[in-house]
C-alpha cells in the first residue's frame, strides 16, 4: 500500500487505515524532515441505504501520533442545506453523530466538514445517502363523490435513486382505525421492475395497466359510500418497513321527500361525508345563483349537514378546507309541473268535499236511525198499553 518515488523524494500511501497515522521521517544524508499524518475515518450506518423516517448514525474516528484535537463537525445535506446534528462525544478519538429522520428528498451526496485550529484541519468528507420510500405526503386525503371514479396512487422513488436491490410490499385497506384490514394487492420490485398481484375481491377495484414507472395504483370505477377509509401502502426491505397512507373521504347527498317540489311544500336536503375531516374543514350548502340567505355551513367536526328548502333549483354541497373547495356535489330540486299542482289542489278540494259529504251522510243516517228508534219505542209502548187494557176487561 505504499510506494517511494526517489526522484521526487515522495512516499505514496493508499487504502489508508487508522493505524497508518503517525510521524513519518524522511532522512537524506544528515537532513531529517518529520511529517505528521492525521487520519480521520467516517462511516455511516446501514451502508448509507435507508427507508424514509429512519435516523442515520455517523461515526467519526481520528488517529494521530500527537495529542488528538477537538474537532468541530458541520453537516450539509444533499440540497446543500446546513444540518445541525446531535453529537455524542465518548472521547476525542470517536464522535457519534445522529442525524434527523430522513425523507426521500434527502437522497444524494452529503458533506461532513471537520475543522480544528491546532493542528489546522479543514477537511470535507462526502458520503452517499439513499432513502427508499414514497414521494407522497405522510398523510394524504383524497375526496370523491358517490358513483364517481377515483384513482389512488403511491409513487416509489426506487427508479429515481437507482435502488438496485429488491424489496417487497403490500397495499391494505380498512374503513376506520382499529377495523379489520383487507389486503388488496402485493408487489415486489426486482432489478428495478415492479410486479403486482391482486389479493382481494372484497372491494370492486382495478389495477390500471398504464401508469407512471414505479407507481402503485388502484382504481375505484364506481365509488360507494362504504369504500371510504384508510388505504395504506407498505414496503419492506431487510426486515424494515416504510408506509404511506391515503385517507379516502366520500360524499353523498339525499333528499326527503324525493321527487319534484310542489308549490308551498318543502324538502330536506342532507349532505354527508364519511370523514374524518381536517381541523379547518367544514360542509356548506348553497343554492346556485341564490342569495346569502340560501347558504348554510356546518359546525367544526360535523360530518352531516341538513337544510330545509322550499325553492327549486340547483343546490350544491361543498367540502371546504382552508378556504379551498375540495369537492362539490350538485343536486337538482325540480319544481312540480303546473298540472301536477292543479291535480294536487283538485285532490285536496275533492278530498275536502268528500269528507264533507261523508260527514253529512253520517249526520243524516244518525238522525234517521234516532227517529226509527223513537218510533219503535212508541209502538212498543202502545202494544203494552193495549195488552194491559184487555187484561182488565177479562178480570171484570
Amino acid at each position: 500500500r505504499s510506494d517511494i518515488k526517489m526522484q521526487y523524494k515522495q512516499l505514496s500511501l493508499w487504502n489508508l487505515k487508522l493505524s497508518d497515522a503517525g510521524t513519518y521521517t524522511c532522512e537524506y544524508g544528515t537532513h531529517k524532515v518529520h511529517t505528521s499524518l492525521h487520519i480521520v475515518n467516517l462511516t455511516i450506518s446501514l451502508d448509507g441505504h435507508f427507508l424514509q423516517n429512519e435516523v442515520p448514525e455517523l461515526i467519526l474516528i481520528q488517529n494521530s501520533s500527537s495529542p488528538l484535537p477537538h474537532l468541530s463537525i458541520t453537516l450539509f445535506d444533499s440540497n446543500n442545506n446546513r444540518v445541525t446534528p446531535e453529537i455524542q462525544n465518548k472521547n476525542l478519538q470517536e464522535y457519534i453523530v445522529n442525524l434527523k429522520k430522513l425523507e426521500t428528498v434527502d437522497s444524494g451526496i452529503w458533506v461532513c466538514q471537520i475543522h480544528s485550529d491546532s493542528p489546522l484541519i479543514n477537511q470535507n468528507i462526502s458520503f452517499a445517502v439513499k432513502v427508499l420510500g414514497f414521494q407522497n405526503p405522510d398523510l394524504e386525503r383524497k375526496y370523491a363523490t358517490v358513483d364517481s371514479t377515483v384513482i389512488l396512487s403511491w409513487h416509489l422513488n426506487s427508479q429515481k435513486i437507482k435502488w438496485k436491490k429488491g424489496f417487497t410490499g403490500q397495499l391494505n385497506w380498512k374503513q376506520q382505525e382499529g377495523a379489520e384490514s383487507h389486503e388488496l394487492l402485493d408487489f415486489n420490485v426486482t432489478a428495478g421492475q415492479l410486479h403486482e398481484i391482486r389479493k382481494s375481491n372484497n372491494l370492486l377495484f382495478e389495477i390500471p395497466e398504464s401508469k407512471p414507472e414505479g407507481t402503485i395504483e388502484v382504481k375505484l370505477p364506481k365509488v360507494h359510500f362504504n369504500h371510504s377509509g384508510q388505504y395504506q401502502c407498505q414496503l419492506e426491505y431487510q426486515g424494515r418497513h416504510a408506509q404511506s397512507k391515503i385517507e379516502l373521504v366520500v360524499m353523498k347527498v339525499s333528499a326527503n321527500p324525493a321527487g319534484p317540489l310542489s308549490r308551498g311544500a318543502s324538502v330536506t336536503l342532507t349532505c354527508q361525508v364519511s370523514g374524518p375531516l381536517a381541523p379547518d374543514a367544514y360542509l356548506s350548502w348553497e343554492r346556485v345563483n341564490g342569495t346569502k340567505m340560501d347558504i348554510k355551513n356546518s359546525k367544526q367536526h360535523e360530518l352531516k349537514l341538513e337544510v330545509i328548502i322550499s325553492a327549486a333549483g340547483l343546490w350544491s354541497c361543498h367540502l371546504i378546507e382552508d378556504s379551498d373547495k375540495k369537492i362539490s356535489f350538485h343536486y337538482i330540486v325540480e319544481e312540480a309541473s303546473v298540472w301536477i299542482n292543479y291535480v294536487i289542489i283538485g285532490a285536496s278540494i275533492g278530498g275536502s268535499l268528500l269528507a264533507f259529504a261523508l260527514g253529512c251522510l253520517c249526520i243524516i243516517s244518525g238522525v234517521s236511525w234516532q227517529r226509527r228508534r223513537q218510533r219503535a219505542k212508541r209502538m212498543a209502548q202502545a202494544r203494552q198499553h193495549l195488552l194491559e187494557n184487555k187484561t182488565c176487561q177479562c178480570q171484570q
